[in-house]
């Protein structure tokens, strides 16, 4: 089983930033499309930023100039750099992973980090 391991949610003031780390194992790190996505309460999960092995990346149009998405492929980390934040960007922040090992489609998820804008 692989594990994702999300990590630096937190509670911050409208106006601020947060960066989320999400820690891989190196093979998928290197492969994957890796991306993040989030869930508000009583709302679906939504795909907020991706990012490609080739380094191609794609953003929701809420998030778009304000958060940024990257990999570190020597530290097995993807990061979101969350700038500006709102109070509608309050959700559960999961990591995902998605790719092919020989014929077979995975997908895998962190357990989530938490992310509060309030003041």
């Amino acid at each position: 089983q692989v594990q994702l391991v999300e990590s630096g949610g937190g509670l911050v003031q409208p106006g601020g930033s947060l960066r989320l780390s999400c820690a891989a194992p190196k093979r998928i790190i290197s492969t994957f499309v890796m991306g993040w996505y989030r869930q508000a309460p009583g709302e679906q999960r939504e795909l907020v930023a991706v990012i490609t092995s080739g380094g191609t990346t794609n953003y929701a149009d809420s998030v778009k100039g304000r958060f940024t998405i990257s990999r570190d492929n020597a530290k097995n980390t993807v990061y979101l750099q969350m700038n500006s934040l709102k109070p509608e960007d309050t959700a559960v922040y999961y990591c995902n992973a998605d790719g092919l090992v020989g014929p077979m489609q995975y997908d895998f998820w962190g357990q989530g980090t938490q992310v509060i804008v309030s003041s």
